[in-house]
């Protein structure tokens, strides 16, 4: 006797919908992990003027954290508010605003709120 599979194979439209639904799960979770990878940068940000203020420069702050001058100045730039990208995020869709988009506009809030203080200290 021959077991007999009883469910049928999925249609090429299942198959389809399927692949989509993976394809859409990652993209999220690349999307999410992008966010979290933007809140860290600019907390890494913060911290770098930080030390550049209590290294006394950006040479002796280079030296302090064994980081080049360069990355110190790339994060020096991103607490001034420029950045290596153009800054458009107008590709963004706003109807997928989740709770970890409210806490990445938070920390960016307050990003700024800390770099306000490092000035004028």
């Amino acid at each position: 006797m021959t077991a007999q599979n009883s469910e049928k194979p999925p249609s090429r439209k299942q198959r389809l919908q399927e692949k989509q639904r993976r394809q859409l799960s990652v993209v999220d979770t690349v999307d999410k992990a992008e966010g979290k990878v933007r809140k860290a940068e600019a907390e890494l940000a913060v911290a770098v003027a930080e030390a550049v203020q209590v290294f006394g420069g950006e040479e002796a702050a280079s030296e302090g954290l064994d980081m080049s001058v360069e990355e110190i100045r790339r994060f020096l730039g991103m607490v001034g508010g420029e950045s290596d990208d153009d800054g458009d995020d107008s590709d963004s869709d706003s109807d997928n605003e989740t709770d970890s988009d409210a806490d990445e506009s938070d920390s960016a809030a307050e990003a700024e709120d800390k770099k306000a203080e490092l000035v004028t200290a």
